[in-house]
């Protein structure tokens, strides 16, 4: 069964989006923060958790943007998940690496030029962004 994920795009004043190159299971893949949804949560209360637990930073507005069906393999093992995709540009705090075995580090990326290598999901998650698409099929 496909697991229910949550990526979300912050932008800050300059236009630019948060990234973190990751130490987990995609590593070393770069990606934006998120997480899973946990049992009952609602997508903003699942994301605003997962990106105060990641970063510190407090997520004031934030709204679902779009979808991404996620069908990878890494390390050759097989992922499906579904990742809720959402949006916030008014946050408060400076980002901090708050799990450092999961996370390399947080910058600020122009979202036309990501890192490389990027996690496919957090990929799709972006373009969709920039062409103000709320789905597409996967690549």
């Amino acid at each position: 069964m496909a697991k229910v994920g949550l990526g979300v795009i912050i932008v800050n004043s300059d236009g630019k989006v948060l990234v973190g190159k990751r130490k987990n299971i995609i590593a070393p893949f770069y990606s934006i923060p998120g997480g899973g949804l946990d049992d009952g949560e609602t997508f903003e209360d699942g994301a605003k958790r997962e990106i105060l637990e990641e970063t510190s930073l407090i997520l004031n507005k934030i709204e679902v943007i779009g979808l991404t069906n996620n069908l990878e393999t890494y390390k050759k093992e097989k992922f499906h998940s579904v990742s809720v995709v959402l949006f916030c540009d008014d946050f408060s705090g400076e980002p901090k690496l708050l799990e450092p075995d999961k996370c390399e580090g947080w910058s600020w990326e122009d979202p036309e030029n990501l890192p490389l290598p990027h996690f496919d999901a957090s990929k799709m998650a972006i373009e969709n962004y920039l062409e103000k698409r709320f789905y597409h099929k996967h690549h």
